[in-house]
């Protein structure tokens, strides 16, 4: 075992235990680190004549930390040099070498490169079934608007090629669109694709289905879906534009047709939870990269780890500890 420096020693023998160290705390105890680090071993470097690589499980730990605190290849580095709590949570002490903002930066291209996301929302979907968190008897079906950088400030001086404008009410918008499925009993996300922010919802409701559903609902940006999935066992509870609510005489009918698409309706508002913790939570404010390959690694990774911090206090729960708490 390595010494542990000054700094990580006074660091321990502190009493106020912080916001940031419950969270990671609480993340240590869900995240399925087995799992996770098999996904990526195969594709790790190993041990050779060049320079001895970064314990990978380390590297890990940052590159989730770089998600969730929504920090930069440089911003990641300077904060494992100044913020204890980070460095003891990627095992990482100031005696021995910090990875550098190019190490963690190959890290990140090799899991792209790889295409690894998409194997780590699936190995963590994996562990939420074994859980008995993840049902699968239905989906909800949604999308989000990230946008992107419209200047032309910059060296190519264009806008990024592979993102779109598109207007939603009376704004425009340009970047990409995250469309995501979700379980309908949890809110947890099962699947997640990308495409430019042009392009209509309904076209990638196939996509977002895992096949063992039996309901799917919707906004009514998913008008004609039934056309668009090869399936005669669902249900569709698609929503009902507000134009054509409002279009209809009052009396009864209009009041038994609010009351179910009240129904439907609550059942949507799950859909919204993933996007506000991968926004709101984790900072996806703005796309981070250039071009859709890049970001859909990311943003499949952050619903990833969404999914975990939605599920914390079941999982948490699961193995009979008592949950961390600030101070």
């Amino acid at each position: 075992m390595s010494q542990i420096s000054f700094a990580d020693a006074e660091y321990a023998g502190k009493r106020k235990k912080t916001r940031r160290e419950v969270f990671l705390e609480e993340m240590e105890l869900v995240v399925p680190w087995t799992a996770l680090l098999k996904v990526i071993s195969p594709h790790y470097p190993m041990a050779g004549r060049g320079r001895r690589p970064y314990p990978l499980e380390s590297m890990l730990r940052v590159h989730l930390m770089q998600n969730w605190f929504a920090l930069s290849d440089p911003a990641m580095e300077e904060a494992l040099y100044e913020i204890a709590s980070l460095r003891g949570f990627a095992r990482l002490n100031l005696t021995e070498p910090i990875p550098d903002e190019t190490t963690i930066l190959n890290f990140r291209h090799l899991l792209e490169a790889s295409d690894l996301a998409d194997d780590i929302l699936k190995a963590v979907n994996a562990h939420l079934v074994r859980k008995g968190l993840l049902l699968k008897r239905g989906s909800i079906v949604d999308a989000t608007i990230i946008a992107a950088p419209s200047s032309t400030k910059n060296s190519a001086g264009e806008r990024d090629p592979e993102m779109h404008q598109t207007k939603k009410g009376e704004q425009w918008y340009f970047g990409m669109k995250a469309h995501i499925g979700v379980d309908a009993d949890s809110g947890l996300v099962h699947t997640v694709t990308t495409t430019a922010a042009n392009e209509a919802d309904v076209e990638q409701v196939a996509d977002l289905l895992h096949g063992k559903e039996k309901q799917v609902w919707g906004d009514s940006g998913y008008r004609g879906a039934q056309s668009r999935v090869d399936r005669e066992d669902l249900q569709w509870n698609i929503a009902a534009r507000p134009s054509d609510m409002a279009k209809l005489p009052e009396g009864r009918a209009k009041e038994r047709l609010k009351k179910k698409e009240h129904g439907k309706a609550s059942v949507r508002a799950k859909v919204e939870h993933p996007f506000r913790v991968v926004k709101r939570q984790f900072g996806l404010v703005k796309v981070r990269f250039r071009g859709l390959s890049k970001n859909t690694a990311h943003v499949v990774t952050l619903f990833a780890l969404s999914n975990l911090w939605m599920a914390r206090k079941q999982l948490i729960a699961m193995m009979g500890v008592v949950r961390p708490k600030a101070a």
